[in-house]
């Protein structure tokens, strides 16, 4: 991807990465996906932030709009859809703190990009760009209907919705809400009304980049059979698509 994108401007460190978004952006710290590291008995706790070394840079979304953020997954193939879902849930700080942003799936085979793309929607945009009343109306219900053992057939954007909805509402406000919606106290356009007014402006835009296969001149003189002898003539082409080619507005 890099290689084929060379004129983008990306974020290469860690530190470059923190220092926009806390310093420019104005993004808590404590916002941003992190992992701690355990060292010996007698060391201290080490934070590390964006450790998945995601290409990360400013890019338009589409043809004469203004660059935004652009955060991105690279499926390598060899993970299963719970890591990327995974990894939505380690930016959803960052995702809230953002006016806009773009999200880039970049993958070798195009056939992943239609689950990766309701995934995103499930648990990305619509949260984010939806009247959160709904959101919250929609957590009651799948857990009331979670905890009344009402799920014959497991539905997996049921599940995420679930586990998502447990780490957004949580506290003594929204459980007491959810006991009084669940005995008829607090009726659903009640519940609507009070947080009807939280609507955000907030665009949320996705695109995929696929990464065609392409063999080093090593395999290929490899798989003739010829030994381990090189050719360096022929240096190795790289062939993908252009991010801005591919990026869309989810919706429309």
């Amino acid at each position: 991807f890099i290689l084929a994108n060379q004129d983008l401007n990306y974020f290469e460190t860690e530190q470059d990465k923190v220092r926009f978004f806390c310093d420019e952006l104005g993004v808590p710290k404590d916002s941003l996906p992190a992992k701690v590291y355990e060292g010996g008995p007698d060391s201290k706790l080490t934070l590390r932030y964006f450790v998945d070394k995601f290409p990360l840079f400013l890019s338009s979304p589409f043809s004469g709009a203004p660059p935004v953020v652009t955060l991105s997954y690279v499926d390598s193939g060899f993970e299963t859809s719970s890591h990327f879902v995974a990894h939505l849930g380690a930016y959803q700080g960052l995702f809230r703190q953002l006016k806009s942003f773009r999200f880039l799936y970049i993958a070798a085979k195009d056939a992943y990009f239609q689950k990766a793309e309701e995934r995103f929607r499930s648990l990305v945009k619509r949260p984010l760009e939806s009247d959160v009343s709904g959101e919250i109306l929609r957590y009651f219900q799948v857990r009331r209907k979670w905890e009344r053992h009402e799920y014959v057939v497991p539905v997996t954007e049921d599940f995420e919705f679930l586990t998502e909805g447990r780490r957004r509402f949580h506290g003594d406000r929204f459980e007491g809400l959810y006991q009084d919606w669940s005995t008829g106290t607090v009726t659903e356009r009640q519940l609507r009304l009070e947080f009807s007014q939280r609507k955000p402006d907030r665009p949320v835009f996705f695109g995929t980049f696929l990464v065609q296969e392409h063999r080093s001149p090593v395999t290929e003189i490899t798989r003739r059979g010829d030994g381990c002898v090189k050719d360096t003539r022929n240096p190795p082409r790289h062939r993908s698509r252009h991010p801005r080619g591919d990026a869309k507005l989810l919706g429309t």
